[in-house]
């Protein structure tokens, strides 16, 4: 039996994702693959990247800058891919170089004040559920144009979750024909931050080019503290 440790799932996830790739065509080194370690110890952070992982991503400020403190040793790229808040947004630019999760002109604005560049996502809400992250489908462009009119961000295109119970393939489907609206206006934006544990493979295939994947490669979250 294949041993079950952090290092062994992220191999057989790497093979699963290259698989997908050369199925649908492409090229395994064009897709990232960004580890979601929310709730994990730095320890299992160093553990993979010992292992090859390069990106790193997490969901809240206060436990992700604990851990990118305790991993300053270590080389990762660090992907922001929860909702932020917008007085956190210089905190979070601090030690993140892409956020996944622009949704709003307020979080926009604030990331302009920062002294760095960025490459951001603009994340889509696929639901009707009012007050979920991401921004209205019908409002993708107006932000687009705002971030366009910053000198420090950089958008690399659109970012989106399948909702619960929907066909993933359906769902990601709907951000590759706003994915082309977007592109007229910004034609560099053509990312696409979409596929999780469950559903990557759906993603590869409509053309993810960023994955958002943790419990298929860090296992079961620990209870939060």
């Amino acid at each position: 039996m294949r041993e079950d440790t952090p290092a062994a799932r992220w191999s057989a996830v790497q093979d699963k994702v290259a698989a997908a790739a050369v199925e649908a065509g492409r090229a395994p080194e064009d897709i990232t693959t960004i580890v979601v370690t929310k709730f994990h110890p730095s320890s299992l952070v160093r553990e993979l990247a010992q292992a090859g992982v390069q990106h790193v991503g997490e969901n809240r400020h206060q436990e992700a800058v604990t851990k990118h403190a305790e991993l300053a040793d270590v080389p990762l790229t660090w992907h922001f891919v929860g909702q932020l808040q917008s007085n956190k947004a210089k905190a979070v630019a601090h030690y993140c170089s892409v956020i996944h999760s622009v949704d709003r002109s307020s979080l926009i604005k604030s990331l302009a004040q920062v002294e760095k560049k960025l490459d951001v996502f603009l994340e889509v809400n696929l639901t009707d559920i009012p007050g979920r992250g991401g921004a209205e489908p019908g409002d993708i462009l107006t932000l687009a144009e705002t971030v366009l009119g910053t000198e420090n961000l950089v958008l690399r295109g659109l970012m989106a979750v399948a909702p619960v119970g929907a066909d993933p393939g359906s769902e990601f489907d709907r951000v590759v024909a706003m994915s082309a609206e977007l592109q007229v206006l910004a034609p560099k934006a053509r990312d696409l931050s979409l596929g999780m544990s469950g559903d990557f493979a759906e993603a590869i295939s409509r053309g993810a080019t960023h994955l958002r994947i943790g419990s298929a490669i860090t296992g079961k979250r620990p209870d939060p503290t």
